[in-house]
């Protein structure tokens, strides 16, 4: 799908000075991995456009292939998937996950419903990050779900099971991909009865839960809502093709150029996303704002540039886990401490992204506090050269490139950023395309 490309085992990013141009954003991760599950269980084929190209939809069309689902790539941009109209043809395989939970997670419930003999598996760090919550859940209706490491953890071995479920309940503090893993395996479940999802405490990252229900009903299936605490699923609906669908750019990914807009001058637009996108993540630009940053909103882009010194901010971003991570880089440039609340599910990430930004932050001379749920940032008097660990967490990488910026408030610095190729899992380019907005060739 993708060429390999090659990484040197470290980058030096030099100072930038502006930053300024258009950047055409690649698709999002977690539309297209969800669009392709459910374009592999849908009576029909799809025809998708601008899918990912990346290390974890990679993980997601390998998994297909091993499990019977032809695709095909038409062109660089475009894949055509044959719908197994909630059949998987091959009932016995070994599938390795990767890192990509947006894979593991809704492939466990999918697998789990439909039956067969199925091992999954990723690297170490994918054996660290928990699947517990939706193990049982599938367990307490009739799945077989085994674990072959340590309890609460991949890897997984689901053996057919005898699912009769009308209620399933499951935790929503640790991850909303469990919820939204058992809502798309919901139909398949839902043959002769309604089948109903009810969320246990309180539902982290609800913005990626809307992309979830978005794409259901673009798949022909309707989720009936009570709140935020309890989804149904009405008996016999299929999910069916809509011929063709457009995956859009990744508001995560477009975080990182919004803010070097918003610290070193701009304008800097993001085409891809834009007032209407179905993902979260879009939220971040309000984040800017109210770090005083001027945002402009089109149908299919935002601008960001800066206005000022950025101001402290202090706010929960429960909704925007993964772009709050930019705001924790742009703190550095703040007039003050910033507070950035309510982000617990960072530890159960690629890596322990709290534990990890409060070291990475530290390198750079800022003053950190580290909490359960939150992370507290003094930006220091001036930023300091450093080399920065990436812990094989992608966000890490990208976040960390913004230290170079030259703010109204501090000047960025030499950043050397080690193992650069932790991209892949997202961005295979990011690196070109920060440069190209930077005039800076780092290649």
């Amino acid at each position: 799908m993708t060429q390999q490309k090659h990484y040197p085992e470290h980058l030096d990013l030099p100072p930038v000075m502006h930053v300024e141009g258009t950047v055409r954003l690649p698709g999002s991760k977690s539309i297209s991995n969800r669009t392709l599950l459910l374009a592999a269980l849908s009576e029909g084929n799809t025809t998708i456009h601008d899918l990912l190209a990346s290390d974890d939809t990679m993980v997601m069309l390998g998994a297909l292939r091993s499990l019977g689902i032809k695709w095909d790539e038409v062109d660089e941009r475009t894949n055509f998937v044959h719908g197994g109209a909630g059949v998987l043809p091959v009932h016995e395989a070994d599938l390795f996950m990767g890192n990509a939970g947006t894979a593991i997670r809704p492939l466990t419930a999918a697998l789990a419903v439909i039956g067969g003999d199925y091992k999954l598996h990723g690297v170490s760090r994918m054996h660290e990050r928990p699947i517990g919550d939706l193990v049982d859940a599938l367990n307490a209706v009739g799945a077989r779900i085994e674990y072959t490491g340590t309890p609460g953890y991949p890897p997984l071995h689901i053996r057919r099971g005898h699912i009769e479920a009308e209620r399933l309940s499951v935790r929503g503090n640790v991850s909303s991909q469990f919820l939204t893993a058992l809502l798309m395996a919901a139909p398949l479940m839902a043959r002769d009865r309604a089948v109903s999802i009810d969320v246990v405490g309180e539902l982290i990252s609800k913005p990626y839960i809307e992309i979830t229900l978005n794409l259901m009903r673009r798949f022909g299936v309707t989720v009936e809502q009570d709140g935020w605490q309890s989804f149904t699923v009405q008996p016999g609906q299929r999910y069916k093709s809509p011929g063709s669908i457009h995956v859009e750019g990744d508001a995560s990914s477009a975080s990182y150029f919004l803010a070097a807009g918003a610290i070193a001058g701009g304008p800097v637009r993001v085409v891809g996303v834009g007032r209407d996108s179905i993902q979260g993540d879009v939220r971040f630009a309000d984040a800017l704002e109210k770090m005083g940053a001027t945002i402009t909103r089109g149908e299919n882009w935002i601008e960001a540039q800066s206005n000022g010194v950025l101001k402290a901010i202090d706010a929960d971003f429960n909704h925007i886990p993964d772009a709050a991570m930019t705001i924790a880089v742009a703190a550095l440039y703040a007039d003050g401490t910033s507070t950035l609340r309510n982000i617990a599910s960072w530890r159960v990430k690629e890596t322990d992204r709290l534990a990890a930004m409060a070291t990475e932050l530290r390198k750079l001379g800022a003053i950190v506090e580290e909490g359960a749920d939150y992370i507290r940032i003094t930006p220091p008097d001036e930023i300091r050269p450093a080399t920065i660990d990436t812990y094989d967490d992608h966000r890490m990488a990208m976040c960390f490139s913004l230290a170079t910026l030259d703010g109204k408030a501090r000047r960025g610095n030499a950043i050397r950023i080690n193992d650069p190729k932790c991209v892949a899992k997202t961005f295979p380019e990011y690196f070109e395309t920060f440069s190209k907005i930077a005039k800076n060739e780092l290649f």
